[in-house]
């Protein structure tokens, strides 16, 4: 990782149902692909699969919301709503461990 990037967070949880989730938000170089400085990817999934169950990310400079295969572009309300949203959509028993 390059000196002009800084974890802000990185945590996961491994459950005893074979599902991983990962929170990682990382402050990057403003540029025109991230203009808030702010690279994030919010995952939930079966560990090792291929598509997630949920995960919001912009790795690419677009905010995206993907399910399972099917990926939709989506308006970037700000970090903590993309994080409520993503936290609503876990099952109830993982939520409070977000």
């Amino acid at each position: 990782m390059s000196d002009d990037v800084t974890v802000l967070e990185d945590e996961i949880e491994a459950y005893a149902d074979g599902t991983v989730a990962r929170v990682r938000v990382l402050s990057v170089p403003t540029s025109d692909r991230f203009e808030d400085g702010i690279k994030y990817a919010y995952h939930y999934g079966e560990a090792g699969a291929d598509d997630p169950i949920i995960r919001f990310d912009n790795h690419h400079g677009v905010h995206e919301l993907h399910l399972g295969g099917e990926t939709f572009e989506i308006d970037y309300p700000g970090l903590a709503e993309i994080f409520r949203a993503w936290r609503a959509a876990l099952p109830e028993e993982k939520r409070d461990d977000w």
